[in-house]
């Protein structure tokens, strides 16, 4: 079974829903059991377990 690609700290994330100000773009800023994500729109901070996150996202790629 194919593994989900690695994401560390400064990646960008899109999440399948938006978030409520209408972005769907964050940025990774810890990985661990946890996923604390930064909305790229408002600014706010999120806290995932990670399975959940791994459920939530649908493609990364890095910071420009």
């Amino acid at each position: 079974m194919a593994r989900p690609p690695e994401r560390a700290a400064g990646d960008l994330v899109r999440l399948k829903k938006n978030h409520a100000c209408g972005a769907n773009d964050w940025l990774v800023l810890r990985m661990g059991m946890d996923v604390c994500l930064q909305c790229r729109g408002c600014g706010r901070e999120l806290r995932l377990k990670r399975h959940e996150f791994e459920k939530m996202v649908k493609n990364s790629s890095t910071p420009k």
